[in-house]
């Protein structure tokens, strides 16, 4: 019995963990961790409006995308920012010895016009489709003018010299180098590849990503331009 009562004592000595406190605890922070992430996915809501197109807004304050610029067209005529004014741009970067994206881009830019054309002309006729060349060692006038042919029959094509070009690329944010490839004997040009959509004030409004669809592009100009 004594011993009983002398074992019995030293369990009632040791002090033991309050288990609905250790419970509250981690039911306390678990809901802080929850609060956090959910006041993080809000601000970066605010930030991002989102969506994709929030993201390019947001973008719209922070990067500056185009500027001014000074290129020849595929008529032979020297175009600048100026030209376009009151117009909305297009405008994409690319090269005509594009083996397979760019004239897939420029197709897709061309069908979209080509709907917005039937289902909204009055904002279709608002839009000039402007392509730059990034390989000005090859496009030349006469070449632009050829591959012109092959896209939309508004499309103004343009060129210049390398520092002109890499001027009009540099406002862009748009990314160039050329990469030799040995097994052709020639080279290519290693590219970003965005369509660009500037605004009659010659400021960036939007952009849409190469894999967009002719649909997905008209129906984000009717959204962003007004008829």
């Amino acid at each position: 019995m004594t011993q009983d009562s002398s074992t019995s004592g030293k369990g009632a000595g040791k002090k033991q963990p309050d288990v609905r406190r250790v419970r509250a605890l981690i039911v306390f922070l678990v809901g802080l961790l929850v609060l956090l992430g959910g006041a993080g996915a809000y601000v970066w809501s605010l930030r991002t409006g989102g969506s994709e197109d929030g993201a390019q807004q947001a973008g719209k304050g922070a990067v500056q995308v185009g500027g001014p610029f000074e290129l020849v067209d595929h008529k032979g005529r020297t175009r600048t920012e100026a030209d376009f004014a009151g117009q909305h741009m297009l405008t994409y970067f690319g090269y005509t010895y594009c083996p397979d994206v760019c004239p897939t881009s420029l197709s897709v830019m061309t069908q979209a016009l080509d709907l917005l054309e039937e289902q909204a002309p009055e904002i279709a006729e608002k839009i000039v489709p402007v392509f730059v060349t990034v390989d000005p060692e090859r496009d030349d006038v006469a070449a632009l003018a050829s591959y012109a042919e092959h896209f939309h029959p508004r499309m103004v094509a343009l060129t210049g010299g390398p520092e002109q070009v890499a001027a009009a690329a540099k406002a862009y944010r748009v990314y160039y180098r050329k990469v030799e490839d040995e097994s052709a004997g020639d080279y290519l040009m290693d590219h970003s590849s965005f369509i660009y959509l500037m605004g009659p004030d010659g400021l960036y409004v939007s952009h849409f990503m190469h894999n967009a669809t002719a649909q997905e592009i008209a129906d984000g100009l009717k959204a962003r331009i007004e008829s």
